[in-house]
């Protein structure tokens, strides 16, 4: 249930726009200003012209032809004058997230627009990481990563670019749920491996299921045994589906044991790709400042370094196009979608795992023939003959007659290979 909310707003289209030009005028104009000391100019006019009416009415294609850098992080310390007015947006987007949606007190959190949910991903865990060296004098092999084995396999790969073990909780392998037995058992392996620190990953969506981990489940173990730990939770798929529902979402920071969130807003929200969001607690994200970056005016304390102010535009955007309350109906409207068709295949006997307040199905390989899934573009779980799940993502372009002709082609199947 979506309450009234303080910095997320439904704005017309001429105060969007109005909103916009204004940032993009209080940021520096490389097309008409001698600014000679920065590495970055406006897009090449030969090829990106900004001429036209239509572009300059255009408040996201206007943003990428001003061509603004986010470089650092707008919410600790100071950043780059140059672009002041696109980084006040992106403070505005965080605000939307972080104390709007995920219940933060105000000023009480530092975050970015990233490149994407697996840099955001690698961020948190990099922070952590750093924290447990710099502040508890923890060696690199003391430290542990503890997610399921449904987990992005972002969190391997930041494993591997931190030089951290991934502790591969597994999953129950029909609802696909993480046991405090199965976290009990991963945490004393750990513990005989010598490992003393932990950073957790919870996911609010996996990529492949849609399944939802209970925070809980990790925390109550790693209080038990009294462990220094951080969570992280992984919402790049989920964040905007979730915590739209007709229920009370415990999945954010009134849990003190949450310290970070990645939200991928090029997924549902259908922002340009390379659009992530992060956010964390306030006193950690200084655990990474790139103290080296003298010539960035605030220094920097992101992975990725130089990004888009547009992509912030981008979010801003969609978010104040819709508003809140109709968010909720679209997302509403898409798990209504997915309502149908999950009725649809149990009138089939079909098998397959769907998280109640999430719009992915997934299907047992075996009950979807594969000249259907290669029709219908099904993404596998393992591109191989190992596959065991096909699944669906009920995005805005899916539609109840897609989903139709999908379910007459499995009833036709069924009948002509009635085994």
């Amino acid at each position: 249930m979506i309450i009234e909310m303080k910095y997320w707003k439904k704005l017309t289209a001429d105060e969007r726009l109005a909103r916009v030009q204004q940032a993009l005028k209080d940021n520096v104009d490389f097309s008409k200003d001698a600014n000679l000391g920065y590495p970055a100019s406006r897009l090449d006019e030969k090829v990106f012209t900004n001429e036209s009416l239509f572009l300059r009415e255009m408040p996201v294609l206007s943003t990428y032809i001003a061509n603004p850098n986010h470089i650092g992080c707008h919410t600790f310390g100071t950043s780059e004058y140059a672009f002041k007015g696109t980084q006040a947006i992106e403070r505005e987007v965080l605000n939307m997230m972080a104390v709007d949606l995920f219940k933060i007190e105000e000023g009480q959190f530092d975050g970015y627009i990233s490149p994407g949910g697996t840099e955001a991903n690698a961020q948190a865990l990099w922070i952590y990481r750093n924290e447990f060296l710099k502040k508890l004098g923890a060696k690199l092999e003391d430290i542990a990563i503890l997610a399921s084995e449904d987990t992005h396999y972002s969190i391997p790969k930041a494993a591997n670019l931190l030089m951290i073990d991934w502790i591969k909780v597994p999953v129950d392998p029909d609802t696909r749920e993480v046991s405090p037995k199965a976290v009990k058992d991963a945490v004393k392996s750990s513990l005989q491996q010598g490992k003393k620190y932990f950073i957790v990953v919870a996911n609010m969506g996996t990529t492949m299921f849609g399944s939802v981990d209970d925070p809980k489940v990790f925390t109550d173990i790693l209080h038990e045994y009294q462990l220094p730990f951080r969570m992280h939770i992984d919402g790049a798929y989920g964040g905007f589906v979730y915590p739209f529902g007709d229920f009370e979402n415990q999945i954010n920071f009134t849990n003190p044991d949450i310290s970070s969130i990645t939200i991928d807003a090029h997924k549902m929200l259908q922002a340009p790709y390379g659009t992530g969001i992060f956010v964390c607690r306030k006193g950690l994200i200084e655990n990474v400042l790139t103290s080296e970056a003298k010539y960035v005016e605030g220094m920097d304390l992101t992975l990725c370094g130089s990004r888009s102010g547009a992509n912030a535009v981008a979010v801003w955007v969609i978010l104040t196009t819709y508003g809140p309350h109709k968010w909720f109906e679209k997302i509403s409207v898409i798990k209504m979608r997915t309502n149908w068709l999950c009725k649809q295949l149990d009138q089939l006997g079909v098998i397959y795992f769907r998280e109640p307040e999430m719009n992915i199905v997934t299907i047992r390989s075996e009950c979807v023939p594969e000249s259907l899934a290669h029709k219908y573009n099904l993404v596998p779980q393992t591109h191989d003959e190992t596959n065991q799940w096909y699944k669906i993502v009920l995005m805005d372009h899916v539609e109840i007659e897609h989903l139709k002709d999908f379910i007459q082609d499995m009833v036709t199947c069924k009948r002509l290979n009635p085994s």
